[in-house]
């Protein structure tokens, strides 16, 4: 099926493709999500109330709106390069990048595609303390959507010093979402993808480094064969004695959006786990329209 029939179709045979979403994640904990991009109304879901209610950090799923964060606060845009350190140490935590080894410096939008934690930290350091938590309420990350009818908001603080602010970039520390949250803001980003005005230099760098994250970075399992995605994942350190969270939020089609998914796996890995529960959703969503 071609990406065009697909973005035809895809509404009546999404409804009738939620109980896929339970198959999708195979016996894991978390949820699944979908929604329609310009009403936000729900699609299908597995375990809507983990998703209203379960407050977790957001770990690398949040960069996008950190990129938003420093390129709004002048401090990355056109023509902002960084060769990658590698290793990152941010108090006595590591986090040292994955991605594989480029001897070339990676502008933005590749940063995000990769993931690139010594990027995002660095260039995090410059920021003012509000800043980034500013950016993130604005965006709707913390945010009821509504969709449930017990509904947890997620949390943005003011970061107090360069480690704290280094650590909010990465979605490790200062914000706390709801996987819903987290689908009202790929949801917003999304919606300006499709506004008919041109989108601006620094703003698109989001948007390829969304649809590269799919194609070669972190997110790349999970684009199934003939359906262009965009999003990306993460996984974020356990907050008290609860697992670590793995998350993918995305879209697709990645040039005409027109559904939302965000998974939210509770223990593994963003890239290695919730990837591929999003591409089994997205099979079964472009199946159900054949």
């Amino acid at each position: 099926m071609t990406q065009l029939a697909f973005a035809l179709l895809w509404l009546p045979a999404a409804q009738t493709a939620g109980a896929d979403f339970e198959r999708a994640m195979e016996g894991r904990r978390g949820t699944v999500v979908a929604v329609e991009v310009e009403s936000g109304r729900l699609l299908g879901a597995h375990r809507l109330d983990i998703a209203a209610r379960r407050l977790a950090r957001p770990g690398s799923a949040v960069k996008p709106f950190s990129l938003l964060a420093l390129l709004n606060g002048r401090r990355a845009g056109y023509g902002t390069t960084w060769f990658c350190q590698r290793r990152l140490d941010i108090g006595p935590r590591r986090f040292d990048c994955t991605h594989p080894h480029t001897p070339l410096p990676l502008e933005s939008g590749a940063a995000l595609a990769y993931s690139c934690n010594t990027f995002f930290a660095h260039f995090a350091s410059a920021l003012l303390p509000s800043e980034l938590s500013e950016t993130f309420v604005r965006v709707g990350l913390t945010s009821r959507t509504g969709l449930a009818s017990i509904e947890a908001a997620g949390a943005a603080r003011p970061a107090r010093t360069e480690e704290e602010r280094q650590l909010q970039a990465l979605g490790e520390a200062g914000i706390e979402v709801t996987p819903l949250g987290l689908l009202n803001a790929y949801r917003k980003l999304a919606q300006r993808r499709l506004l008919p005005e041109p989108i601006d230099f620094d703003t698109g760098m989001i948007y390829r480094g969304l649809d590269e994250a799919t194609q070669y970075g972190t997110a790349r399992l999970a684009s199934p064969d003939g359906i262009r995605v965009a999003g990306k994942t993460g996984t974020a350190s356990a907050l008290g004695r609860a697992p670590p969270t793995a998350w993918f939020a995305g879209w697709m089609p990645a040039e005409q959006p027109r559904v939302v998914i965000v998974v939210m796996i509770e223990g593994g890995r963003g890239g290695a786990d919730a990837a591929p529960v999003a591409r089994r959703v997205i099979e079964a969503l472009a199946s159900a329209a054949k």
